[in-house]
């Protein structure tokens, strides 16, 4: 006789938990469902109570496991105060994708609720982020450099911060943003509480987490280490010469659905990604010295499945959280094992099966044996696909053409009788190669390199893009207080503090291959002018990247790769007194000072790009430059609107200062 409690399974225990365990306010659980989530996951499980009650909380998670998801619901729900018309949360993320992703996810939950989240991150308009501070913001997610500007503007204020949100806080600390975070922190109400996500935790964060919260929880869940270990790891030992023709070797062979390339330079990124092309793959690449606008289209193909490869720097790939993903390619073997087991952890999520290859040289087998130590992590080691290697694929390369052309194509039964009776035949394979030979003969072109194509142009299925759901119109507020014009600072209080560009200008003759910009749209709207800064002699590192630290010397937790290495202070430039130009200005024109010249490696053209995000073409005058400044003469009724285009951009290493010259 068979004991039925030993076979059979309590119902309520085998399901598993619905959002009901949670108990949210009716205006999250709706947008919870309107959102499509069903299940909470365990960190959104683990996070809710404890953030609820005010705790302080450092939580280890793999990425991709919902965390932002966690945090922002009892934020949403509980933490901000709907009568304070202030910034109550503050979240800060490494990279502006990610500080992005966060933004459109929170506003998506916050749908019903109409909580003002606002999102600053650097490569966006200045002028937009400081009119959207005015309107009103409960909450802020940012990058770390553009929240530390904000502050020093005067455009951001912390004092009613209560929560304070680090996501990706080991990725922060290896990206060296430890001083930008302590300065931060020192703006920030003693009293707060903290919600801190790391997917792993090491000294420097635990050290973090107590020094800067009071009595923080601990929740430990998964990490990416963890996912790199239910991952496939291959390796391929290379020989020196053609790195990048092994590469497509290797790719011929492994025929990847869709993968994520790791490069060690930017260089290598683009250099990688033309060889792919070449080849008829659908690739693109991805790192510091790419715009804004470009960063975002290229993140969108690759969510949505519409980018077969993506070659990307570590710095510009943070903040990429992409389930789809079959396979991480290490082109350039990581210096650390962390790196590793951070790239390689971006593959195999929600269930799926994932791979991981890298390229293998002699200098590289150090870090390997490195990693084999550290996280017991041991790749399949493989050698070079071979000639006959090659030939299978072609061959297989062909039989798909026939499987693509004549499957799913109506057979009459004769014919299918007549075919199924040939197989039978003692001589069947000579005389289906014959047929073959017959009916490849009568194509055009070449059969095989046909075939190969195809497979080549062949982009995985595509990911239905997440629909942004409309939030509810926010009731009106109060019209913002008058700011004070950038014209009125004096250029004898030094350049305006910034801590990234908002525009990138690639200096030089000519547009280079990293130049694809589109043209930029005439704005209708007339720019708020920027608030008065407080003026310092900190000048913007030459870096032009949002993910490079502003205030230097910040040694970062692991070591860097060679596009986040840490650049040398340079001293503050002086400023020379502005005068008017020599001979009178033209009518209607006045003349605008602006403190960068020619040695600056600014050219006219620069100057006139950075006009055009605020007035028309008409608008501009002559533009007279020196060594170390320059004149524009500038309509009289848009001078305004062309300084707030000028002030506070960079150019040549230098942040803008612009103001109306004064007489000689």
């Amino acid at each position: 006789m068979t004991d039925s409690t030993a076979t059979s399974k309590d119902p309520a225990e085998a399901a598993p938990p619905t959002f009901e365990s949670l108990p949210l306010s009716a205006d999250l659980r709706k947008a919870v469902e309107a959102m499509g989530y069903q299940h909470p996951t365990p960190v959104q499980l683990a996070v809710y109570e404890p953030a609820v009650r005010g705790k302080s909380i450092v939580v280890q998670a793999r990425t991709g496991t919902g965390k932002t998801t966690a945090f922002g619901l009892p934020i949403l729900d509980q933490l901000v105060r709907k009568s304070l018309q202030k910034v109550q949360a503050l979240v800060l993320c490494p990279t502006r994708e990610l500080a992005l992703q966060v933004s459109r996810e929170l506003e998506q939950l916050a749908r019903f609720r109409a909580t003002p989240i606002v999102a600053i991150y650097g490569g966006a308009s200045m002028v937009h982020q400081v009119e959207a501070l005015e309107r009103g913001a409960q909450v802020v997610v940012g990058t770390p450099g553009r929240v530390l500007d904000h502050i020093r503007r005067g455009t951001l204020d912390t004092s009613h911060v209560r929560i304070f949100v680090l996501d990706e806080a080991d990725e922060m600390l290896s990206m060296g943003f430890a001083k930008e975070l302590s300065s931060i922190v020192e703006t920030l109400p003693k009293e707060r509480q903290g919600l801190y996500f790391s997917a792993t935790i090491p000294p420097d964060i635990e050290r973090m987490a107590t020094t800067q919260l009071k009595e923080p929880e601990f929740i430990t869940l998964s990490s990416d280490q963890v996912g790199a270990l239910e991952v496939a790891h291959f390796v391929y030992i290379t020989a020196p010469g053609d790195k990048r023709g092994q590469l497509i070797r290797i790719i011929e062979v492994e025929d990847p659905e869709s993968a994520l390339v790791f490069c060690n330079t930017k260089e290598e990124t683009e250099r990688l990604t033309e060889a792919l092309k070449n080849k008829g793959f659908d690739a693109d690449w991805l790192n510091g010295d790419l715009e804004q606008n470009e960063r975002e289209r290229v993140m969108a193909k690759t969510r949505e499945g519409k980018l077969r490869f993506l070659v990307a720097t570590d710095v510009a790939a943070r903040g990429i959280d992409v389930s789809h993903l079959t396979h991480v390619i290490n082109f350039d073997f990581p210096d650390t094992a962390e790196q590793y087991v951070h790239r390689t952890g971006r593959t195999g999520r929600a269930g799926r099966t994932g791979t991981a290859i890298s390229l293998v040289g002699p200098r590289d087998i150090g870090n390997l044996y490195l990693l084999r130590l550290t996280y017991k992590i041991r790749p399949i080691e493989r050698q070079l696909p071979t000639a006959g290697e090659m030939k299978t694929r072609a061959e297989r390369d062909l039989v798909q053409l026939f499987e693509e052309a004549f499957v799913k194509r109506e057979v009459h039964p004769d014919d299918l009788a007549l075919s199924r009776r040939l197989l039978t035949h003692a001589d069947a394979d000579v005389i289906v190669a014959g047929l073959l030979r017959d009916h490849l003969g009568a194509r055009s072109g070449d059969p095989v390199q046909e075939a190969a194509e195809a497979r080549r142009a062949r982009n995985p299925p595509a990911v239905a893009a997440p629909v942004r759901p409309v939030a509810p119109a926010v009731a009106a507020r109060p019209a913002p207080r008058p700011v004070v014009a950038a014209a009125e600072a004096s250029v004898d209080s030094g350049p305006v503090e910034s801590a990234e560009p908002t525009l990138r200008l690639r200096l030089g003759p000519g547009p280079g291959p990293r130049d694809r910009r589109p043209p930029r749209p005439e704005r209708s709207v007339a720019p708020r002018l920027i608030p008065h800064a407080t003026f310092t002699t900190w000048e913007p590192p030459e870096e032009h990247d949002d993910d490079e630290p502003i205030l230097g010397g910040g040694k970062p937790s692991s070591a860097r790769s060679p596009e986040v290495a840490p650049r040398a202070a340079e001293p503050a430039r002086s400023v020379e007194p502005a005068r008017v130009e020599d001979g009178e200005s033209d009518d209607g024109f006045v003349q605008v000072f602006v403190n960068v010249g020619r040695r600056d490696g600014v050219r006219a053209t620069d100057l006139q790009r950075l006009l055009e995000q605020g007035v028309t073409a008409d608008a501009v005058g002559r533009i007279r430059m020196r060594d170390r400044m320059t004149f524009v003469a500038i309509r009289k009724d848009l001078v305004e609107r062309a300084i707030v285009s000028l002030a506070g951009q960079v150019l040549g290493g230098r942040t803008v200062v612009a103001e109306l010259a004064k007489k000689a």
